[in-house]
C-alpha cells in the first residue's frame, strides 16, 4: 500500500513540475471557469517564476541576468488588461541593459482543443522614456473569458547594483510564485521582505570553475601571437524563496500605497569582496547614499550651474525687501515659467540650462533650479530628496528609495519645504505625491539630516449654512464653503479644468433629491485665499414627515449615514494623507406652527492621544435650531493597532449623525 502512495505523490508532484513550463497548456484548465481558492477573483497566475543569475562573460565580467516567466489564467473582462506587459530597462550612458521578450502566447479552448496565438510583431512596442530609461510592452492577442497567458522576459545587465524587486503578492490569486539568486561570493546582497507572509526559503553553497582565454603578442620581425587558457573557483550561494496559494491583495481605503504592505523581497547590494582587494562596503548609511547622490553628474553639478537665470531673477528681486517677499517671488517665477512634465526622479534629464530654455522639466530639473535661484539670492536652499507615496516607503538605505527631489530653506530654525512641479503649491504646501513620511536635507558639503514631509496642522473645511424648512418638508437655504491649505490645494488641483456646470452636476449627483443654483467658486486662482464654495439649495430628502411630526436630519445633506471602516480586522495603518478638521455651522428655521419635540443630545468623543475627535452641539431658541458640529483628524496616519478603536470611533460618529430632531405641529 506504501508503494501506491508513493506512486500517486510522485504522479502528483511530476504534475504540478509540468504545469510550471511554459507551452503546456491543457483542456481542463481551458475549462475552469472560475479560480477554486477565489470564487470572484477575474483572474489567477497559475506562476511567476524569477531567477536571478550572474555569468561570466569573455571581455566583459559578470554580467546579471534576470529571467522572468508567467502563466495567467482569464476568468473574466476585468483581467483582460494582464495580456498587456510592460517592463522598463535602463538606458543610461554608463550601464546598457537589454531586455527580450519571448514564447508569449494566449491559449483558447476551440472546438475542444487547444488553440495557441503566438504574439506577433506589431504587438511589442519599444518607447523611450527619458534619456536613463525605456519600456517595451507586449499585447497579447486573442485574449477572451476563459483564456491563458504566458509570457517569459529576459533582462541582461552589466550594472550589477540593482537587482529588480520581486512581488510574491498581486490584486489576484497567485497559486505559485518563486524567487531563486544566484550570486557569487565576491557580491553581497542583503535581502529585505516586505508584507505579511514570509516566503519558504532555502540556501546552498556550491562550486563553480570559470574558464577564460588570453593573448598574448610577441614582435621582432616576425610577430606572434600566444594563447594561455585560465582559470578561476568562486563559491556561488543560491538563494530560493517560495509562497503558494497566496491570496489577492485587498486594497483597503485609507492605505497609503499599497505597495508597502504586498508581500515581496528587494535586494540591496551591501558591499563588494574580490580576491586580494580590501571589504568595500556601499550605501551602508543614509548618509553614504545622499552622498553619492549628491556627487552623481546629473545632481550635484546642475546646482552649481548659473548664468541662465541671473537678469531674470535679478529683475524679479528688484524692490523686494524682506525674506518672504523674495522667497515668494522666487518661487512663483520658477512655478509659473517651467512646466512639469510629469517624470519622476532625482537626476536631471536634458539639464537644468536646457529645461529653463524650453521651459519643461523633470521633477529634478525644475526644483534643482528652484533651489539654485535661492541659493543665488542669499538663502540656506539645498535639495532634499525623497520616496514619493506612489514609489513607497524607503526601508532602508538605497540610491533606489529615493525617486524625487524637492527645495527647502532653513531659515530661523526651521526648514520650510517647497515644490515647483504644481502651479497649486505653496510654501509647506506640497503636492500630495510627496507626503510621505520623511525625506532627507543634502548639505552642500554632503552631509545630511532627515526631514519630516508631513504637515503639522490640520486643514480646515468650513461650512456654514443658512436654511428653512417648509410645511411640506422641503429644505431650501445657501451654502458658503471654505478650504483651506491642503484641502484648498487639493480642491485647485482637483477642478482646475473643471467648469461650474460639472461642479453643480457633481453635488447634485451626490446628494439625491438636491437642486442647486446661483453656484460660483471664489479665489480659485488666488493662492493666498481659501477656495470659497458658495450656492443656493433646495432638497426634499431630509425631512420625513409622519402624522403632525417631521423628522430632521440635523446636518441635512451633510450627514454620514455609513462607516468607511468595515472590515473586521486591518493589516494596514490608516492613511488619511493629512490631518484636518470639518466644521459645519448651521442655522435651520422651523416651520410656523412647529415646535421642538425632541433634540439629540451634545456629544464630545476623543480618541487616546487626541488622535481624533468630534463634538456635537444642537440648540433651539424659538423656531431656530443651531447645530455647531467639528470632526478632527488629528493624526494624518494610525497604525493597524489602532484600527479597533478608530472604527468604534467612526461608529459613534455615524449613530449620532443618525440622531434626529423630531418637530411637531404646536
Amino acid at each position: 500500500m506504501k508503494k501506491v502512495v508513493v506512486i500517486v505523490l510522485l504522479f502528483t508532484n511530476a504534475i504540478f513540475a509540468q504545469k510550471r513550463e511554459l507551452g503546456k497548456v491543457t483542456v481542463e484548465e481551458l475549462k475552469e471557469k472560475e479560480c477554486p481558492a477565489d470564487s470572484s477573483a477575474a483572474a489567477a497566475v497559475l506562476f511567476n517564476i524569477g531567477e536571478v543569475r550572474f555569468e561570466f562573460l569573455e571581455g566583459k565580467g559578470f554580467v546579471m541576468k534576470t529571467r522572468v516567466r508567467t502563466k495567467i489564467k482569464i476568468y473574466k473582462k476585468e483581467a483582460y488588461e494582464l495580456a498587456n506587459k510592460s517592463v522598463r530597462y535602463y538606458i543610461g550612458n554608463n550601464v546598457k541593459e537589454r531586455l527580450n521578450f519571448k514564447d508569449a502566447a494566449t491559449y483558447n479552448l476551440v472546438d475542444g482543443k487547444v488553440e495557441k496565438s503566438k504574439l506577433k510583431s506589431d504587438g511589442e512596442f519599444d518607447e523611450k522614456m527619458n534619456k536613463f530609461w525605456a519600456r517595451k510592452k507586449i499585447a497579447l492577442p486573442n485574449v477572451k473569458e476563459g483564456s491563458i497567458i504566458e509570457y517569459e522576459y529576459t533582462l541582461e545587465s552589466e550594472g550589477l547594483g540593482v537587482m529588480e524587486d520581486w512581488t510574491f503578492q498581486m490584486g489576484i490569486p497567485v497559486l505559485y510564485s518563486q524567487f531563486k539568486t544566484i550570486v557569487p561570493e565576491y557580491y553581497v546582497y542583503k535581502p529585505l521582505m516586505r508584507g505579511f507572509l514570509i516566503p519558504k526559503f532555502e540556501t546552498t553553497s556550491s562550486n563553480k570553475t570559470v574558464s577564460s582565454t588570453s593573448k598574448e603578442r610577441s614582435g621582432g620581425n616576425i610577430t606572434t601571437t600566444s594563447f594561455s587558457n585560465n582559470q578561476f573557483s568562486y563559491n556561488e550561494i543560491t538563494s530560493v524563496y517560495t509562497l503558494e496559494n497566496i491570496p489577492a491583495l485587498k486594497d483597503e481605503s485609507f492605505v497609503n500605497n499599497i505597495k508597502n504592505y504586498t508581500a515581496s523581497i528587494e535586494h540591496e547590494l551591501t558591499s563588494l569582496h574580490f580576491p586580494g582587494e580590501p571589504v568595500k562596503n556601499l550605501s551602508t548609511t543614509w548618509e553614504n547614499v545622499v552622498k553619492t547622490i549628491y556627487d552623481s553628474d546629473n545632481f550635484g553639478p546642475e546646482l552649481n550651474k548659473t548664468g541662465y537665470f541671473d537678469e531674470d531673477i535679478n529683475a524679479v528681486l528688484k524692490g523686494l525687501n524682506s525674506n518672504e517677499e523674495k522667497i515668494a517671488a522666487i518661487f512663483n517665477f520658477v512655478k509659473s515659467r517651467m512646466n512639469w512634465n510629469e517624470f519622476f526622479g532625482y537626476s536631471c534629464n536634458d539639464g537644468v540650462r536646457k529645461a529653463y530654455l524650453d521651459k519643461v522639466g523633470n521633477v529634478a530639473e525644475i526644483n534643482l533650479m528652484l533651489t539654485a535661484m535661492f541659493r543665488y539670492a542669499g538663502f540656506e536652499a539645498n535639495p532634499i530628496v525623497l520616496s514619493s507615496r506612489g514609489n513607497g516607503i524607503s526601508m532602508f538605505p538605497s540610491r533606489n528609495a529615493f525617486d524625487y527631489v524637492i527645495s527647502g530653506i532653513e531659515l530661523n530654525g526651521k526648514i520650510a519645504l517647497f515644490d515647483a512641479t504644481s502651479k497649486n503649491a505653496l510654501p509647506n504646501i506640497l503636492p500630495i505625491r510627496d507626503l510621505n513620511w520623511f525625506g532627507r536635507l543634502i548639505r552642500k558639503d554632503g552631509t545630511s539630516v532627515q526631514v519630516d514631509l508631513m504637515p503639522s496642522s490640520n486643514s480646515r473645511e468650513v461650512i456654514n449654512v443658512m436654511a428653512s424648512i417648509d410645511k411640506e418638508g422641503k429644505v431650501s437655504g445657501k451654502l458658503r464653503d471654505q478650504y483651506f491649505d491642503y484641502n484648498a490645494f487639493s480642491y485647485r488641483e482637483r477642478n482646475s479644468k473643471v467648469n461650474n456646470e460639472s461642479l453643480v452636476e457633481r453635488i447634485e449627483k451626490a446628494n439625491s433629491g438636491m437642486e442647486v443654483s446661483d453656484f460660483e467658486v471664489q479665489n480659485q486662482n488666488d493662492l493666498s485665499k481659501p477656495i470659497i464654495e458658495n450656492y443656493s439649495f433646495n432638497t426634499d430628502n431630509v425631512v420625513e414627515i409622519i402624522g403632525d411630526k417631521m423628522y430632521v436630519s440635523p446636518l441635512l445633506f451633510l450627514t454620514m449615514d455609513e462607516n468607511p471602516f468595515k472590515q473586521e480586522k486591518r493589516e494596514y495603518p490608516v492613511d488619511f494623507i493629512f490631518p484636518h478638521q470639518n466644521k459645519y455651522n448651521i442655522s435651520l428655521t422651523l416651520p410656523e406652527g412647529y415646535e421642538v419635540e425632541t433634540l439629540p443630545q451634545p456629544t464630545a468623543v476623543s480618541m487616546p492621544e487626541n488622535m481624533a475627535n468630534f463634538k456635537y452641539n444642537l440648540s433651539n431658541n424659538g423656531n431656530q435650531l443651531q447645530i455647531i458640529y467639528s470632526l478632527d483628524i488629528n493624526s494624518a496616519i494610525m497604525g493597524s493597532e489602532d484600527y479597533e478603536i478608530l472604527k468604534n470611533f467612526f461608529k459613534e460618529l455615524i449613530n449620532k449623525h443618525s440622531e434626529k430632531v423630531v418637530i411637531k405641529k404646536v
